[in-house]
């Protein structure tokens, strides 16, 4: 299915951006949609530029304080793929590349783009032995119970070596091991 979408992708955008570039120049003329082309990609490229800034820093930050940088590296990567998209002559990319770079709709971005890996991931793990890690009524990555504090798992004690010897009473219970020297 994802294949099906990229080759539609790859097949529609171009010709869609072909199509509005000539309804934009019919209206406006044709240089001044090449000056508007050309100006859009000197804003882009000055946006990429500081939100690249701002990025680096807050990953810079994350990493000194010992935390994960999920949030920063995400959002570098948005800012690399949006610069990317404004780099692709035409207005339609260079919408949606200014949605994966400004500060306000990246959240937007980083949670769609979370949900749709979250997806991606528990589909593909499904037919492996990792499929268990994520159960289907879970969320994955992005998902708001991807964030719980909470862990699933067992506890188990250990109150040291008497703890791990086996029962007298089990029959099936192997003979203890005793270090060498003791009686």
């Amino acid at each position: 299915m994802l294949r099906v979408l990229l080759f539609l992708a790859f097949l529609v955008v171009p010709v869609l951006e072909i199509w509005l570039l000539i309804q934009i120049g019919q209206v406006i003329g044709g240089w001044q949609t090449v000056g508007l082309l050309i100006l859009d990609s000197l804003l882009g490229a000055w946006l990429v530029r500081a939100e690249g800034r701002r990025a680096w820093r807050a990953l810079r930050e994350a990493l000194q304080s010992g935390r994960m940088p999920e949030r920063e590296l995400a959002d570098a990567a948005m800012i690399v793929a949006g610069g990317t998209l404004l780099l692709t002559p035409g207005f339609l990319t260079d919408v949606l590349g200014f949605f994966l770079i400004l500060p306000f709709t990246r959240p937007l971005a980083r949670r769609a783009l979370g949900w749709f890996l979250g997806r991606r991931v528990r589909v593909l793990a499904g037919g492996t032995p990792f499929g268990v890690m994520f159960p289907p009524g879970q969320g994955g990555p992005g998902s708001p119970t991807a964030r719980s504090p909470f862990v699933p798992g067992q506890v188990i004690h250990d109150d040291g070596p008497a703890a791990r010897r086996p029962r007298n009473d089990d029959p099936a219970a192997p003979p203890p091991i005793r270090p060498p020297g003791d009686a």
